[in-house]
């Protein structure tokens, strides 16, 4: 028992977690790339991506995993999103800063999506069963460019939010 739930029960509402935070993720990116600050859209991104990344640590584990690594980064980096985006309010460099930050702890929910992906689907896992094949090598690869540019063009965008 995990926080009262059983270990599936709890994987699913971390599963739910991640899967909400991926998707208003995207959202509060759409709305960047059209300078709008998407207020309670943004509340929802930051608030499930730091759910989701505490919920990481709660798994049973006797060892530190990638997957905590991961998520500790993801809560620095969302630290500082969050302080760049409430607490400085986007003036001067924290609006650049608080897109890349946000950017990142997206990119990095999303790298975990992948890799769970590759591990859970069957169809997948036959392409990669390490993880180390070029079809997982290439799926990191094209999404870590896709976010890279997604940023560049971010950052030029997300000028003087509404």
């Amino acid at each position: 028992m995990i926080f009262g739930m059983s270990l599936v029960t709890y994987t699913l509402v971390h599963v739910a977690i991640s899967l909400v935070a991926i998707l208003a993720g995207f959202i509060v990116v759409i709305g960047m790339l059209d300078a709008k600050r998407m207020n309670a859209w943004t509340g929802l991104f930051l608030a499930t991506t730091v759910a989701t990344s505490v919920t990481g640590f709660g798994f049973p584990v006797d060892h530190l995993l990638p997957s905590q690594i991961v998520g500790g980064i993801s809560l620095v980096v969302l630290a500082i999103a969050i302080a760049a985006r409430y607490g400085l309010h986007l003036a001067g460099a924290a609006r650049w800063i608080y897109v890349v930050g946000a950017l990142m702890a997206l990119y990095l929910n999303v790298f975990v999506l992948v890799v769970q992906s590759f591990l859970k689907v069957p169809a997948l896992k036959t392409l990669a069963p390490t993880q180390s094949e070029p079809p997982f090598q290439a799926a990191q690869a094209v999404m870590l460019l896709l976010f890279i540019v997604l940023g560049i063009f971010t950052v030029r965008k997300f000028r003087n939010p509404t």
